[in-house]
């Protein structure tokens, strides 16, 4: 045997420090639990008691936009602003930051931070902001905690703006780093960049069919490919897919117009050299390279040999300044297909005079020619847009108000509602978009709340519609953009008020309730605090049922928003499609329904053993949607027991399929049915991690713990949308 170590790694495999397939791949179907624990404290480098609001409250907020003032004409030599200006590489830095957001289910955008990590830092559409981010650090570096990377990102772009000669409509901090990628956030299921568009599309002649919730055409970039779909000039067509996609992101026609002209006014494209003479993008970098991708070899590697898109050319005659002067190049001139350096696809004009060309962006001796994507174009071709367009064309005021709004929300989509926002520049103004609910002035005192629980239980309601109410108008909460949630009580207002996940008729029957005890209450109470308060009084009644003297916390003071307040087609998206803690799915779909639940506690913010212990207490509760029996594992309905989890593990039951996702607990030797379940009922039993979680809760000596903990989460979801708490 040779037992010398020569040539051999030194280092114990089993530390696991090469990136290789995750040891789960070997069960391709298993169920994923991981992204419900992906942000958690041991990445974040911060101690647990900081807080980024109150080190934003002692950010020296002018001086940092000072610096960054500074900054957008302080040209480096290592990577040279164009006409000595950063302004356009740092609205494009800002824009594809936020330009990720897509409505459906609220993620992406700026909220995070997240471009500083694969895949985005990558993405061929953010090639070279990399290079921003690097001259924006001495400034985070000099600033530090008070001022987190995502909110950097987006003021260095309104800085730009105003830097430019744009008056801002404002600005919000109160975006808090993350601290590795957002492995949750579905990007598409493509297994490489600029992919086919027929890859997420079931029908690519029907642009409409593009897959959800993605809003971008291709894998790798923010919006739509600027050369024409799938690389192929046609304005007319690209329309189509900017439309759609702008309409993913929650904008309008005009708004979508704004954007695209406001974002071409300034700055230019970059395409001198071939795609191929670049380097590894940041994540294939080798070490010395220290995290800068995309690296050009061809003369001077920057400056006039830049690629980034591979069109060349700036829009306009001037843009280092904000102006007009889009809507005048592209109405005033007749367009031509031509190929840039890098032989890329773009407009040129047929013919233009000399001073209306723009300067080069480093050699001011000369003049070049200006261009316009197929994006670009589209804004002329389009009848709809071209409306939009000749009307900001001859009313410049106009364009640049609806501009600055616009800008505002791609910027602070994603924020949440102005509770969140921190600065002194955060508008007075509340928006539409932002979902306003009205401050209330009353206080409850402990009398008030317990007279309040007294009428309650003296209605006609039953604990499972107090907490069924409760929970439908908490559960529509999202994480990912700060949306939903009981706050408001928009459950009582369209849309949410006829979906079929919130049942109607019983929806309607406990509102009506609700409406006299708040006539009838000496004192004021939003109807937000009384569904969450009839909640609360119902799980309190089932601990108390199974011996528990636990008190669920409320905290009141929600206020009601009103119809004036809520845009109802915003609300659409919303709407549940399935409830795995009510037991209820809206029809069969291609993913399974316990995939489904790991995606919906994602977005509400829970963790695998807060999901475990609600769906436990929520079955024994009999809170199901159309009250089916499904995973009611108990004997004593009403009762906040652990008895979920006591039937589930208990071998002297096995299970059998009974219809397609639905199944039956037998008695081994009797073969006696006792209790029926759904798939997502099961998986707390079959999948070894939740069933681990399963065995805990089970556990003679859990009981009180599982009480605790049930109460502990019900109350993190009824609060979810308290920011004010926080």
């Amino acid at each position: 045997m040779d037992n010398s170590t020569n040539g051999k790694c030194p280092f114990m495999h089993g530390a696991n420090t090469e990136v290789k397939e995750d040891v789960m791949d070997w069960w391709p179907e298993a169920l994923n639990l991981d992204i419900l624990h992906q942000h958690d404290t041991k990445t974040n480098p911060f101690d647990e008691d900081f807080d980024y609001k109150e080190a934003f409250k002692k950010l020296d907020y002018q001086a940092l936009k000072s610096d960054l003032h500074e900054l957008m004409t302080s040209s480096q030599d290592w990577w040279p602003a164009d006409w000595g200006h950063y302004g356009g590489l740092m609205i494009r830095l800002a824009w594809h930051a936020a330009g990720t957001y897509r409505v459906a289910d609220g993620r992406g955008g700026s909220n995070t931070g997240n471009q500083r990590f694969a895949p985005l830092n990558s993405w061929p559409d953010n090639v070279n902001l990399d290079k921003g981010r690097r001259l924006l650090w001495p400034i985070k570096k000099k600033y530090g905690r008070a001022i987190s990377w995502a909110d950097l990102m987006i003021l260095a772009g309104n800085v730009a703006y105003e830097s430019m000669g744009l008056k801002m409509y404002g600005f919000a901090g109160g975006r808090e780093d993350i601290w590795h990628p957002e492995k949750e956030v579905y990007w598409g299921s493509e297994k490489e960049f600029l992919a086919a568009t027929k890859n997420r599309y079931s029908d690519d002649q029907k642009r409409e069919s593009l897959e959800n919730p993605l809003a971008a055409v291709q894998m790798g970039l923010i919006y739509v490919n600027p050369e024409g779909v799938d690389g192929n000039p046609d304005p007319l067509k690209t329309a189509h897919d900017v439309r759609l996609t702008f309409k993913r992101m929650a904008m309008n026609d005009e708004e979508t117009v704004a954007l695209t002209a406001g974002g071409h006014t300034v700055g230019k494209c970059h395409g001198m050299v071939k795609e191929e003479n670049l380097g590894p993008n940041p994540e294939a970098t080798d070490v010395h390279e220290q995290g800068l991708g995309w690296k050009n070899p061809v003369g001077k590697g920057h400056s006039e040999d830049t690629m980034t898109s591979g069109i060349e050319g700036a829009w306009t005659t001037q843009p280092d300044q904000w102006d007009n002067g889009y809507f005048k190049m592209l109405f005033n001139h007749e367009w031509e297909l031509t190929k840039s350096p890098a032989g890329a696809w773009q407009w040129e004009p047929k013919d233009i005079k000399e001073e209306d060309k723009p300067l080069d962006a480093h050699d001011p001796s000369k003049r070049v020619n200006p261009i316009m994507t197929d994006a670009d174009m589209a804004m002329k071709m389009d009848p709809e847009y071209r409306k939009i367009s000749e009307k900001f064309m001859n009313d410049q005021a106009y364009f640049e108000e609806v501009f600055a709004r616009a800008w505002f929300k791609l910027t602070h989509r994603d924020l949440g509602p102005k509770s969140r926002y921190l600065g002194p520049e955060v508008p007075k103004e509340d928006l539409t978009w932002q979902d306003p609910i009205p401050k209330v002035g009353y206080q409850l005192t402990s009398n008030n709340i317990e007279d309040l629980k007294r009428k309650i239980l003296n209605s006609d309601l039953t604990s499972s519609e107090l907490i069924c109410t409760a929970w439908d108008s908490a559960r529509t909460f999202r994480k990912s953009d700060f949306r939903g949630g009981a706050n408001g009580a928009r459950i009582r207002l369209a849309p949410q008020k006829d979906w079929e996940a919130n049942e109607p008729k019983r929806l309607q029957k406990v509102l009506t309730a609700y409406e006299t005890i708040q006539k009838n209450f000496q004192g004021e109470i939003s109807m937000a605090d009384l569904i969450v308060l009839g909640g609360t009084l119902a799980v309190e009644e089932a601990l108390e049922k199974a011996g528990f003297e636990l008190e669920v916390p409320f905290a009141p003071k929600r206020g009601d928003a009103t119809e004036e307040m809520t845009d109802a087609s915003s609300f659409e998206v919303l709407e549940p499609v399935h409830d795995a803690f009510r037991n209820w799915i809206k029809e069969e779909t291609e993913f399974k329904p316990e995939r489904l639940m790991i995606d919906r506690c994602e977005l509400m913010g829970l963790t695998a053993p807060e999901m475990t212990v609600l769906i436990g207490g929520m079955r024994v509760l009999g809170t199901n949607h159309g009250n089916t029996k499904h995973g009611v594992f108990t004997d004593q309905v009403g009762v906040l027991t652990n008895d979920f989890f006591v039937h589930l593990t208990d071998m002297k039951y096995e299970w059998k399929p009974t219809s397609k996702g639905y199944y039956q607990l037998v008695e081994r030797v009797s073969g006696e049915e006792k209790f029926t379940a759904t798939r997502v009922d099961l998986v707390f039993g079959s999948n070894s991690i939740l069933r681990a979680y399963a065995e805990f809760y089970a556990q003679d000596d859990n009981k009180m713990k599982f009480a605790k903990d049930f109460v502990k989460a019900w109350t993190k979801v009824m609060n979810a949308d308290r920011f004010d708490l926080a």
